[in-house]
């Protein structure tokens, strides 16, 4: 082959080889462009994906496992959040935790350990064809028909259904159930001992008071009201606000997160249809986001330890009702004062739910009626009068200065016409009980 020919063929593979290159080189920049569009998705359509805390690392996009990601992304769940700022268990760092764990708590209160990389699964009857097929062919056999006599009377109305007794219709109450309140009045009594918050953690608390506290049910109480949820409701929220403060320190300005994510919990446990948690972000004025609200109901339900269903003041009100009917009034005035209660977390913190239930029962049927406490709920509860003098002593003084009291939500709300305007009628100077 001549010279000429030579670098003919040598310029043409060279040709060949630059033009291979500028398609692969085409090729990489479009991939990495799509990658790069993958990854600088619209807030909107990443927010799709609920966050739970760290879990959160352990979703990765296509992208990052189309380049073969060698780190693991996976962590333990624990308290870590970068909206929370630091981790909870940041001592070295220099900025104050939003969030962080009681001393008096055992270790390791807020986390859990990390699930193990790998389980090793037995086959099942699900990696053999022939033996899926076998028992599709068991279950799809038709059942053997059952002979009945044909004198006997069959009914097919649930055995459940007491709306309709003796052609007679007759409305259900959940709360009459005499055979069983007994035992709903022990249990309820028990639990409420082992689900109640620490009277004095705010002692604890570096950097709230109970001001701020007040503050912030007083606000619940106006969200309540403005969504329509039920009293229930609140007193839960005040309970896992309570008792998540009881075990973790909490800088002011998470206090109204916290606030927003108790309420959110107990809407979903008590409420048939409860708000969006894009109202929660809504009512706090967007000052928090909704996946900040969503890692921070995870927060709290982790150190409940997932403990949502608890006795409150409403239950044993409602109970006391049952058991020994009052008027409308006395029942409406009770709940008043419950509520009331919730407001200041001194002193009535050191009172069990079930006894500020009966101070308020007392004080409501002492201020309309001028009665007591009745016997056959002193038999029922196992309280007696003098024994529940301390907190109706406390639950009267603040009934006096309720009027002039900073917080004014719950007062409002009770002057209307569904609780017979209860807030207007003035307290006893003195308690006259018997």
């Amino acid at each position: 082959m001549s010279q000429a020919n030579r670098q003919g063929s040598a310029a043409n593979e060279y040709r060949n080889q630059e033009n291979m290159l500028s398609r692969l080189r085409g090729s990489l920049k479009s991939r990495a462009a799509a990658n790069e569009n993958q990854e600088n998705l619209p807030p909107k359509q990443a927010a799709n994906r609920t966050v739970l805390g760290a879990l959160q690392n352990n979703q990765r996009s296509k992208a990052q496992n189309q380049r073969g990601a060698k780190q693991e992304t996976s962590q333990p769940l624990s308290c870590k959040n970068e909206d929370f700022g630091k981790s909870c268990f940041d001592k070295q760092s220099a900025k104050q935790p939003a969030f962080q764990i009681h001393v008096d708590e055992p270790d390791g209160a807020c986390t859990k350990k990390q699930v193990a990389e790998s389980i090793k699964v037995k086959p099942t009857l699900e990696s053999s064809p022939l033996g899926i097929s076998n028992a599709v062919a068991q279950l799809r056999q038709p059942l053997a028909t059952i002979d009945m006599p044909s004198s006997m009377d069959l009914s097919f109305d649930s055995p459940m259904d007491m709306s309709v007794v003796e052609g007679e219709e007759k409305a259900v109450n959940v709360n009459e159930v005499p055979e069983y309140a007994a035992e709903i009045h022990s249990y309820l009594r028990e639990i409420e001992v082992k689900t109640r918050p620490k009277a004095g953690y705010m002692k604890k608390q570096p950097d709230i008071t109970n001001s701020m506290r007040a503050i912030l049910v007083d606000w619940l109480v106006e969200v309540g009201e403005e969504y329509k949820l039920q009293n229930e409701t609140l007193y839960l929220a005040v309970n896992y606000i309570d008792r998540f403060l009881s075990s973790m320190s909490v800088l002011r300005g998470k206090l109204q997160l916290v606030g927003t994510a108790a309420m959110l919990l107990a809407s979903k446990f008590e409420e048939i249809y409860p708000p969006e948690v894009a109202e929660f972000v809504y009512i706090t004025d967007d000052t928090y986001t909704k996946k900040q609200v969503l890692r921070m109901e995870h927060l709290v339900l982790k150190v409940l330890s997932f403990d949502l269903a608890v006795p409150t003041i409403n239950q044993f009100l409602t109970q006391y009702f049952c058991h020994q009917s009052v008027s409308k009034q006395v029942e409406s005035l009770a709940m008043y004062l419950g509520e009331l209660s919730l407001v200041d977390s001194d002193p009535f913190l050191k009172y069990l739910p079930s006894q500020t239930a009966a101070a308020a029962y007392i004080l409501a049927n002492n201020t309309v009626t001028g009665g007591s406490w009745p016997k056959s709920l002193a038999e029922k509860t196992g309280y007696i009068l003098e024994d529940l003098m301390p907190c109706i002593e406390d639950l009267h003084r603040l009934y006096l200065n309720a009027a002039q009291h900073a917080q004014q939500s719950v007062q409002e709300k009770y002057k209307g016409s569904k609780y017979h305007e209860v807030s207007a009628i003035d307290a006893p100077a003195k308690l006259q009980l018997n």
